[in-house]
């Protein structure tokens, strides 16, 4: 669920937790299996120059590491988050993100003068422009923002329907998946976003899938960029999720719904069925393989760094909770979730805010309490990452004048609550079909 990050990008330690540090390993796996170029090194910090960290970070901001690398990425996905579980957050940090973007629609990872254009050179990411739009969507108010971050986004798209985490380069499961959820997030229809050679993005994310091919525990998977290339649970479970037509945040279905998992149905390395797979059977393959794999690993998934002994990777198996749930398989997706409960809380404390906003949209996603999540309370860690929200709950917690151009909160509330369903205690949002 998190950007996929250029091998020049790759700060983080890779088990750190923090969602750009597991698409670094897999951005890292990719290269060394499918031998990628080097990314380019304008994302590089040159030599001997400060860190953000060193630096006194930005008002707004969430979370205290370094921000050169996933700064928008995890201030989007909190402010999603708090917005979720009905807090609302505090304007400073509404307007940093905003202040990320740039000219021409695009988000960086990080921008420490957003009060200058951005260079011409500056690395635009896909993955943080998607996750901005999912957030600035979800709150409100920033038509403008999130349109001109949609038509960036169109504009960079590949000619097979799919997007890579930076324009130009071959296309990922990751990023097309997190710019489905931004299209369907901003109204949009996915289906009816065309490449110039009238490719959607569905086609693009299934040129990633591996169907029927390779060894039989490996069927419905995808591969994080290539074809033919080994199967990846993180690819699959964004996969899984943005083949529906869905973002991070997905609506939990009803009490006692449930939609079985099919895995697909194989013959001689091939599907039984003529025809083109659909989205939504490529989508139930996924789940099933994430189920495969769960079952095999004690209901986590593994980390994929080459090299390494295999460790549990915690955010990975947060992506995939979301990604049953948004598929209906609510039985499925709980028990991986009671693995979270007892073993997440002190990965969500080390890695920060991005890490507390995957387990409360894991836990929202299956009907959970995310106040109460294994003898943690995710919304109170979420917002003390932050400066302090708004509101929580419907109680002020700050001067409204702070926030709102002194409007008080509660002429506010009374909006909301005729707003039936649109306003800020809304935990979904549009879909033009996730």
């Amino acid at each position: 669920m998190a950007p996929t990050a250029s091998l020049a990008q790759q700060a983080p330690a890779p088990h750190s937790g923090a969602p750009l540090a597991r698409r670094a390993a897999t951005a890292l796996a990719a290269a060394l299996v499918l031998g990628a170029a080097a990314a380019p090194a304008a994302y590089a910090a040159a030599p001997g120059s400060p860190s953000a960290a060193a630096k006194k970070l930005p008002d707004g901001l969430y979370g205290t590491k370094d921000p050169q690398y996933d700064g928008v990425w995890r201030q989007s996905l909190a402010l999603l988050a708090q917005h979720t579980v009905g807090v609302r957050p505090a304007a400073s940090g509404v307007r940093w993100l905003v202040g990320q973007q740039c000219a021409d629609g695009a988000f960086t990872a990080y921008r420490a003068e957003p009060g200058k254009p951005c260079a011409a050179k500056a690395m635009r990411d896909t993955n943080q422009t998607a996750a901005a739009v999912q957030a600035l969507a979800a709150l409100g108010g920033h038509g403008d923002a999130v349109d001109k971050a949609v038509g960036w986004l169109k504009s960079v798209q590949n000619e097979d329907g799919s997007w890579s985490s930076m324009p130009g380069s071959p296309g990922d499961a990751n990023s097309t998946s997190v710019v489905i959820g931004a299209l369907a997030a901003a109204g949009q229809k996915p289906a009816s976003v065309t490449s110039k050679k009238h490719k959607t993005p569905y086609d693009g994310l299934l040129t990633f899938r591996l169907g029927c091919a390779g060894r039989e525990d490996a069927h419905g998977a995808f591969t994080f960029q290539l074809k033919g290339a080994t199967p990846n649970a993180d690819a699959t479970a964004a996969a899984a999720t943005g083949a529906l037509g869905k973002g991070f945040v997905v609506a939990p279905a009803g009490r006692g719904a449930h939609t079985p998992v099919t895995p697909p149905a194989c013959k001689d390395g091939k599907d039984k069925k003529a025809g083109k797979v659909s989205a939504a059977q490529a989508a139930d393959g996924g789940a099933a393989y994430l189920v495969a794999q769960l079952d095999k690993n004690g209901q986590h998934l593994l980390s994929a760094m080459p090299g390494a002994k295999p460790q549990p990777d915690v955010g990975n198996t947060a992506d995939a909770v979301v990604a049953l749930a948004a598929g209906g398989h609510g039985a499925e997706a709980r028990r991986p979730l009671a693995w979270l409960q007892k073993n997440a809380a002190n990965w969500a404390r080390q890695s920060g805010p991005a890490a507390y906003a995957q387990l409360v949209l894991a836990a929202h996603a299956t009907g959970s309490d995310p106040r109460s999540f294994g003898g943690t309370d995710l919304v109170t860690a979420l917002n003390a990452t932050g400066p302090e929200p708004a509101a929580v709950s419907g109680a002020r917690v700050q001067d409204a004048k702070d926030d709102d151009g002194g409007i008080p909160w509660w002429i506010i509330g009374v909006g909301l609550a005729f707003g039936a369903g649109l306003g800020f205690l809304l935990s979904g949002r549009k879909r033009g079909g996730r």
